[in-house]
């Protein structure tokens, strides 16, 4: 059993054991998932980079991202089918 300490800003080290077997590096994301019965999962999960996601939406239209970030900016609702 790995155990790690909690500090006082509730902050705790993956162990390097954990890191290695899992290629935990920085700014990946940890993810704590509580079961119903209490238990709790962790997952670690990469960051998406713009090149990871590049391609994966298309669109039969041009998209004005700068309208469409107007729109979000003054707390319009943006329906992702229309796009």
């Amino acid at each position: 059993m790995i155990t790690t300490k909690v500090y006082d800003n509730n902050q705790t080290v993956i162990p390097s054991e954990i890191r290695r077997m899992y290629d935990v590096q920085a700014n990946d994301i940890v993810e704590w998932i509580v079961t119903e019965d209490g238990e709790i999962n962790i997952n670690f999960r990469k960051r998406s980079k713009l090149e990871d996601i590049v391609g994966i939406v298309s669109s039969k239209k041009p998209i004005d991202s700068v309208k469409i970030q107007k729109r979000i900016d003054h707390g319009a609702k943006i329906d992702s089918g229309r796009y």
